[in-house]
């Protein structure tokens, strides 16, 4: 099988592809979409769209898990990301591929079995389970393959 990991965002969306094949996980690809921070918000989010309309077709993943972003501080970044994760999931359900959403807190339990890891646990661990020689950049992609690596972890095949 293989995910499709996003970490949302509106000036950068992490992305991921993860394969599971008998037992075996393996790193397909992986990277950051930027938007122009200048862009108004409806251009940015027509941009993420088509780009991951086009990274479903290539990759045809089985499976889409999306990081689900909880915000206390800065309301506006909420809106937006909350903006951006609709026009993810919509990307996901018009291919249809079933979807799911995974908490920090899950991510971060199912990767180190400590919710609280912090950024640098996350990559050591994606490192180590993917056994890369180096930790995927930026930390958005890191985080993107770690949302993925959890839906394999909960859902195993």
């Amino acid at each position: 099988m293989k995910v499709l990991g996003i970490d949302p965002g509106t000036g950068r969306l992490g992305w991921g592809v993860v394969s599971h094949e008998k037992g075996e996980d393996s790193l397909v690809d992986c990277g950051c979409f930027e938007t122009k921070t200048n862009s108004e918000l409806p251009e940015r989010l027509e941009k993420i769209y088509i780009f991951l309309k086009k990274l479903i077709k290539k990759h045809k993943p089985d499976f889409f898990s999306v990081e689900n972003l909880f915000f206390a501080t800065n309301v506006k970044t909420a809106f937006d990301v909350g903006a951006a994760r609709g026009v993810i999931l919509l990307a996901g359900q018009e291919a249809n591929l079933p979807i799911f959403q995974y908490t920090p807190l899950q991510i971060k339990s199912s990767l180190t079995g400590y919710g609280q890891a912090d950024k640098k646990q996350i990559q050591y661990m994606v490192t180590k389970i993917l056994h890369l020689k180096k930790a995927p950049k930026p930390d958005d992609a890191a985080d993107a393959v770690a949302a993925a690596l959890t839906h394999i972890f909960h859902h195993p095949k």
